[in-house]
C-alpha cells in the first residue's frame, strides 16, 4: 500500500471519484475531517456507500475507515455501523496501550460476527501520543488483527512544542515506529503532510520514510498520490540490483555457498531477504512479469 488517500466521510460527492483514482487505498475519515455536529450524518452517509455495489466489487483498493477514538461517544456506533464486507481495515486513532488494542479488536470482531463476516477487518494502529510511542511494540503485538502502525506526527509534535518539520525529531520517531512494527512482524506507514502546496516537502518526507523501511504514506490531497506511489515502489536501479542478488542467491544456494559478492558488495541472508522483498513488490505491482 504505497498511498492512502484521506476522504472525509461527510463528503459523499468524493466517494466514487476517489474509488477510481490512483491511490492504492482510501481512508474514509470519521474523525478529524468531520465536525462534531456532523458525526452521525457522516457515519450514515459512509455506511450507505460501503454497502453499495461500487464499494463491494469492481476495484482493487484497500478500503479503510478511520473511526473515532475509543474515549469518544462515537466509537461504539462507528464500529457497529461501519464494519461490513467492503471494509478491509479499521484505522484506530490514539490507542495508548495493548489493552486498548485488544478492546478495539474485540469490538471489531463482534461487529464482524454480527455482519456475518468470516474475517474481521484488520487494524491500522496510530502512534500519535508520547505514551503510544513508548509502548509502540506492545501496541503492535497486542492482537493478530493488527496489520500496521501509522505515525501521526501532528498530534505527537504540535501540542508539545516540537516543530512538525524538525528533521531530527521526524527521523527518530519514524525509526522507532519502524523497528517496533518490525519486531511485531507488521508494516509501518507514514502519516499525513499537511502543506498541500509544498510538493517538495512531501516528497522529501516520503523519501525519508521509504529509506527507513516504511511501506507507504498518507495523502490528504489527490495531488500527493503520484509522488507517494513513485517513492514507495522500487526504482529501476534498485530493482535491477535486487534481481541480480536473487539470481546470485539461487546459484549460491545450489553450490552451498553462504556469502558471496554481487557488484562488489558482500551479500548474505539479510541482503537476500531484502532483495526478495523488492522483487516480490515489483511483481505485485506489475513492474516485472510473475515468477515462472
Amino acid at each position: 500500500m504505497r498511498s492512502k488517500l484521506f476522504v472525509p466521510a461527510s463528503r459523499p460527492e468524493l466517494f466514487a471519484k476517489a474509488l477510481v483514482g490512483a491511490a492504492d487505498s482510501l481512508s474514509f475519515d470519521l474523525e478529524d475531517a468531520v465536525a462534531e455536529p456532523r458525526k452521525d450524518e457522516a457515519r450514515a452517509l459512509l455506511q450507505g456507500f460501503l454497502r453499495s455495489p461500487e464499494a463491494l466489487s469492481g476495484h482493487r483498493k484497500t478500503l479503510i475507515v478511520r473511526i473515532n477514538a475509543m474515549d469518544t461517544p462515537h466509537f461504539k456506533r462507528d464500529v457497529a455501523d461501519i464494519v461490513c464486507p467492503a471494509v478491509h481495515w479499521i484505522n484506530l486513532p490514539k490507542p495508548e496501550s495493548a489493552d486498548d488494542v485488544r478492546a478495539a479488536a474485540d469490538a471489531v470482531e463482534r461487529a464482524a460476527r454480527a455482519a456475518g463476516m468470516a474475517q474481521a477487518p484488520r487494524l491500522l494502529l496510530n502512534i500519535e501520543t508520547p505514551r503510544a510511542l513508548r509502548l509502540a511494540h506492545e501496541i503492535a503485538a497486542a492482537h493478530p488483527l493488527a496489520v500496521g502502525l501509522q505515525v501521526g506526527l501532528g498530534d505527537l509534535f504540535e501540542r508539545y512544542g516540537i516543530h512538525r518539520r524538525e528533521p531530527t525529531a521526524i527521523a527518530q520517531v519514524l525509526l522507532a515506529v519502524r523497528l517496533a512494527a518490525a519486531e511485531a512482524g507488521i508494516a509501518a506507514y507514514d502519516g499525513a503532510f499537511a502543506n498541500i502546496q509544498d510538493a517538495d516537502g512531501f516528497r522529501a518526507e516520503a523519501e525519508l520514510a521509504a529509506r527507513l523501511g516504511f511501506t507507504g504514506k498518507t495523502c490528504i490531497h489527490p495531488s500527493q498520490v503520484a509522488t507517494a506511489n513513485a517513492v514507495f515502489q522500487p526504482g529501476e536501479a534498485e530493482l535491477a540490483s535486487a534481481l541480480k542478488v536473487v539470481a546470485a542467491a539461487a546459484q549460491a544456494d545450489a553450490a552451498g555457498v553462504g556469502a558471496y559478492v554481487v557488484d562488489g558488495k558482500m551479500i548474505d541472508r539479510p541482503f537476500v531477504l531484502r532483495a526478495q522483498a523488492i522483487v516480490g513488490q515489483a511483481r505485485a505491482l506489475g513492474l516485472i512479469p510473475p515468477a515462472p
